[in-house]
C-alpha cells in the first residue's frame, strides 16, 4: 500500500496549487513517503506508541541527569522525519531535496500530512523545531545563526530539536499569569519558575516566556528567552524534569513538568515583544494542528472504506449498504475539504513570508479557523471510524483507538476550541477578518450568496454586546470555515474540469454544498458514485451537475443578531 496513491485528493490539489517545477520535485517524495507511511513508519509508530518514553532522573552514581530514554522505534520515526525528509529543515534553507530555494510551506504540509497518517506524536516536536527556527530567523537571526543552523539540519550528528515551554499551572490559557521570573546577569539571564506542560522537555533549544522585572503586568511584562539544554561551557543547564505526563494519546513523544532553577537563558528579539513573538510561533503551530487533524481524518476514512469493502453483513458488503454509504459520505467530503483548506493556508503563509501583506492578514484568520473546525471534526470522524469497524475498532490491535486518542489532542493543544474561536473574534474586531474572507472567497457564482450573507452576519455580530459576541462566535467560526472549504472545492472542480475533464471534483464540491444546505439528505448522485469519491476515478461532469446545490441558503441574520 502507498498512502499517496490511495489518496484521491492529494495529487490533484497539488497539481493546482504548486508551480510545475515544485510539483515535479515533490512527486518522488510523495511516492517514497507514501510507501514508508503505509509500511515501515506505520510499524514503528505502533511500537513507539506501545513503548512510551521513560524519564531517568539520576545516573547510577547519584548525580541528577534528567534524561529521557526512547524506544528505538521512536528514533527510527524521528530519523525519517528530520533526516530522510527534512520536514523541520525545508522551510529554512535551500537545497533540501534539490529545491533551489526554501521549500514552499505547501510542500512541507503535504509531506507532513502523509507522515502523520502513521505517526502523529512526532509531529509535535517536529512542528516546534520548525517553529523555533522560524521565530529565531524572524526576530533575532544574527545572534542565533548557529541555533537556526542546528534546528534546520538534517545531519544526525548536528541536528537539534526545539520546544516551546509556555503553559504554567496557574495560567494555561491566561498567559499573562506567567510567574517564571527572569533575572539579568549581565552577559546572560537566568530563569526561575515552573512550566506545567512542556512537550519535548529534553529539547536542545527551548523558547519560553518569563516576567521581566519593571516591564509591567500581564502579557506586556513577558519577554521571550532561549534556554539551551547545555550551557556554553557544555554543562547541563538547570532544567529539572520533575515527571513525564501519562497522556491519553501522543504517547510516542514525551511531555513533562519542568522546573527552571536559575536556568541559563538569553533574550530573543526585543524583550518588550515577547508575547507577540510567541504568538507568531503559536499561529504556525496551530496550522500544524489542523494539518494533523486532516491526516487523522484521511487515515480514518481509508480504514473505514477498506473495512466496509470486505466486511459482509446480511449478504453484501457494508460499503454497499445504504445507511453505511450515507455515513461515509460526509466523512469523505469533510476530509477532502480539510486538505484543501490546509494547503490553501500553507500557500498563503508562503506568500506572507515573501512579503505579501494581504496574505499575512488572510493567513492570520485562516489558521485559527482551520484549527477550530478541523480539530473538532477529526474527533467525530475518528470516532465514527471506530464504530464502523465495530468491536475490533475498540481493540488495540487495530489503529482506531490510537486515532481517537490522538484526535482529541488537536482541540486542546495550542489553545482549546473556545480560545481559538475568541481569536477569530479578535481578528474580526481588529481587521474585519470576515470581510477579508468574503472579499477573497466570495467571487465564485456557486458560493457568492453564502458569502454575502456571512458578511452581513459578521457585521451584525460585531454590533452586539461583547458577551453576546463571545457566546456566538464558535458557531459563526464554523460557518466561515466551511464556506472557505466549499469555495476551495469549487476552485478545484474548475481546475480539474479544465485540465482533465473529470467531474469528480465537481461532484465533491456540489455534495459539500448540498450537505451544508441539508445535512440529513445526502445527494443521490454522490451515494451512487461513492467509490469514485472515496478512492478516486472518473465521474462524468453531467453526473456531477445533477447534484442539487442551492444558492443563498445561509439564513439571513435577525436585525439584532
Amino acid at each position: 500500500m502507498n498512502y499517496a496513491d490511495r489518496d484521491p485528493a492529494l495529487r490533484p490539489l497539488l497539481d493546482r496549487v504548486l508551480s510545475a517545477d515544485d510539483r515535479a520535485r515533490v512527486e518522488p517524495l510523495l511516492t517514497e513517503l507514501g510507501a514508508l507511511a503505509a509500511g515501515d513508519l506505520d510499524r514503528q509508530a505502533a511500537l513507539a506508541d506501545a513503548n512510551p518514553p521513560r524519564l531517568v532522573q539520576y545516573a547510577p552514581g547519584g548525580e541528577r541527569v534528567d534524561e529521557i530514554e526512547y524506544h528505538p522505534a521512536h528514533d527510527r520515526a524521528a530519523a525519517i522525519a528530520y533526516e530522510e525528509f527534512g520536514l523541520a529543515a525545508m522551510s529554512h534553507r535551500p537545497g533540501v531535496h534539490g529545491w533551489p530555494s526554501k521549500v514552499p510551506h505547501t510542500v512541507k504540509y503535504a509531506l507532513s500530512y502523509l507522515y502523520v497518517q502513521s505517526e502523529f506524536g512526532m509531529a509535535c516536536p517536529l512542528s516546534m523545531t520548525d517553529s523555533a527556527a522560524r521565530i529565531l530567523r524572524l526576530f533575532d537571526p544574527e545572534r542565533y545563526a548557529a541555533e537556526i543552523a542546528a534546528l534546520s539540519s538534517t545531519d544526525p550528528e548536528l541536528r537539534a530539536t526545539g520546544a516551546m515551554f509556555m503553559t504554567e499551572k496557574q495560567g494555561g490559557t491566561d498567559v499573562g499569569l506567567t510567574e517564571t521570573v527572569a533575572t539579568d546577569r549581565g552577559a546572560h539571564w537566568t530563569l526561575t519558575g515552573k512550566k506545567w506542560f512542556a512537550s519535548n522537555p529534553g529539547a536542545d533549544v527551548i523558547l519560553t516566556l518569563a516576567r521581566v522585572p519593571g516591564q509591567g503586568e500581564g502579557t506586556r511584562g513577558l519577554g521571550m528567552f532561549l534556554v539551551p539544554r547545555l550551557r556554553p561551557d557544555g554543562t547541563r543547564n538547570a532544567i529539572r524534569i520533575d515527571r513525564l505526563k501519562d497522556k491519553l494519546g501522543s504517547k510516542s513523544i514525551a511531555s513533562g513538568e519542568v522546573t527552571l532553577e536559575e536556568a541559563y537563558a538569553t533574550p530573543v528579539g526585543q524583550l518588550t515583544n515577547g508575547f507577540r513573538q510567541m504568538a507568531e510561533m503559536l499561529n504556525v503551530s496551530r496550522l500544524s494542528n489542523a494539518m494533523r487533524a486532516t491526516a487523522l481524518m484521511r487515515r480514518a476514512v481509508r480504514e473505514s472504506v477498506d473495512h466496509t469493502r470486505v466486511r459482509h453483513v446480511f449478504g453484501k458488503p457494508l460499503f454497499e449498504q445504504p445507511l453505511m454509504r450515507a455515513t461515509l459520505l460526509p466523512m469523505i467530503i469533510d476530509t477532502e475539504g480539510a486538505l484543501a483548506l490546509v494547503l490553501e493556508a500553507a500557500a498563503r503563509l508562503t506568500a506572507a513570508d515573501d512579503g505579501d501583506r494581504s496574505a499575512r492578514d488572510l493567513v492570520r484568520v485562516l489558521t485559527p479557523l482551520a484549527k477550530h473546525t478541523l480539530c473538532k471534526r477529526a474527533r467525530t470522524v475518528t470516532g465514527e471510524a471506530m464504530e464502523i469497524r465495530g468491536g475490533n475498532g475498540y481493540i488495540e490491535d487495530w489503529v482506531n483507538p490510537r486515532l481517537v486518542r490522538d484526535a482529541h489532542l488537536g482541540s486542546i493543544w495550542e489553545g482549546s476550541s473556545n480560545v481559538i474561536a475568541l481569536d477569530v473574534l479578535r481578528c474580526m474586531r481588529r481587521q474585519g477578518a470576515h470581510r477579508t474572507l468574503a472579499d477573497t472567497y466570495g467571487g465564485r457564482a456557486e458560493t457568492r450568496g453564502r458569502w454575502e450573507l456571512l458578511r452581513k452576519k459578521g457585521d451584525a455580530l460585531l454590533e452586539l454586546a461583547a458577551d453576546e459576541q463571545e457566546m456566538r462566535i464558535g458557531r459563526y467560526a464554523d460557518e466561515l470555515t466551511r464556506a472557505v472549504m466549499e469555495t476551495l472545492l469549487y476552485d478545484q472542480a474548475a481546475h480539474e474540469a479544465e485540465t482533465t475533464g473529470n467531474g469528480r471534483a465537481l461532484l465533491v464540491a456540489r455534495t459539500c454544498t448540498a450537505l451544508l444546505d441539508d445535512p440529513d439528505t445526502p445527494p443521490r448522485a454522490a451515494l451512487d458514485h461513492l467509490a469514485e469519491l472515496a478512492e478516486g476515478g472518473q465521474v462524468a461532469p453531467s453526473t456531477a451537475q445533477k447534484t442539487p446545490a442551492k444558492e443563498n441558503t445561509v439564513k439571513e441574520p435577525a436585525a439584532h443578531a
